[in-house]
């Protein structure tokens, strides 16, 4: 089994970015616990596996810079969220 790097590093460092742009409003009165962060890892997967791999790629039935992105996002949310 081969991991192609590309979609899996593209996919994470636009997350990432995008991670840290996410800024809490306190007016809105969302706040973003365990749970919510379950239901988007399990939408993500969902619909990774319906869009599928990169054409030509071999290594997941999933699309894996769809996973990379979304792990990417909840990272950069965790870490440098403001």
């Amino acid at each position: 089994m081969i991991f192609y790097l590309g979609p899996l590093v593209l996919g994470f460092l636009l997350g990432f970015i995008l991670g840290t742009r996410i800024k809490p409003v306190p007016e809105s009165k969302l706040k973003f616990d365990k749970e919510v962060y379950a239901i988007v890892v399990i939408v993500a997967i969902i619909i990774a596996y319906y869009q599928g791999p990169f054409p030509y790629y071999q290594d997941l039935p999933l699309a894996s810079g769809i996973l990379s992105g979304i792990v990417g996002i909840i990272i950069g949310k965790l870490t440098f969220g403001r």
